[in-house]
């Protein structure tokens, strides 16, 4: 099936753009470097949804079919993926819940809860410790959110718990975060892609570089 992601710039501004980071670490997962099955991930920061989706579809081995609305897009096979939290601030959950009805079958909807999360609020309704994954794409570049979306990287993360950013470096602010990150976790660059100027990290706790 399709994937068809409606977008609301005059709404919402940036929160509601599919932005060349999403589409890059989509694209990352679906080589299958990341085996999301059966996984429990959550992701940061979603915006109209599309990475917390594609994780919702797609089981090792998928094959991603398209990212934009398209009038003659191919089929994304339907396989089992991640149990996926998909969160956001609460004035883009009405765009995200929309996406997720429309993109994920009846069968897999249940495997996709949409919930309220501001970085460093409120955190002890999520489990620390209960996810594999963390994603998170373009979430990096108001410097003013730094140090709650550290706050709440640590509280979701257990030493298998494996984070993966994806994001355009625009300004040096952007590398500070990148340092206030190697502060708390092991972090590596795993992906760059030169055509969009997208870097992907994966951090984990303790140096550990399982599997994944």
């Amino acid at each position: 099936r399709p994937v068809r992601i409606e977008q609301s710039w005059a709404q919402l501004g940036v929160a509601a753009v599919v932005w060349d980071a999403a589409v890059v670490l989509c694209t990352y997962l679906e080589t299958g470097s990341v085996d999301l099955r059966d996984r429990a991930v959550i992701e940061l920061g979603a915006g109209t949804g599309l990475l917390g989706i594609v994780a919702a579809l797609l089981g090792k081995g998928c094959v991603l079919a398209c990212f934009r609305p398209q009038r003659n897009g191919r089929a994304l096979p339907c396989r089992l993926g991640a149990r996926v939290t998909i969160t956001d601030r609460a004035a883009a959950l009405a765009l995200l819940e929309s996406n997720v009805r429309a993109n994920l079958p009846p069968e897999l909807q249940p495997r996709a809860a949409v919930q309220e999360l501001t970085w460093g609020q409120d955190l002890g309704r999520f489990p620390p410790g209960a996810f594999d994954f963390i994603l998170g794409s373009d979430i990096v570049y108001l410097e003013e959110t730094f140090a709650d979306l550290l706050q709440t990287l640590e509280h979701l993360c257990a030493e298998h718990t494996v984070i993966l950013l994806s994001c355009r470096i625009r300004y040096e602010r952007d590398l500070g975060f990148l340092e206030m990150l190697r502060g708390r976790f092991s972090v590596r660059e795993v992906h760059y892609d030169p055509s969009k100027d997208v870097h992907i990290y994966q951090a984990q706790r303790g140096g550990r570089k399982d599997e994944i």
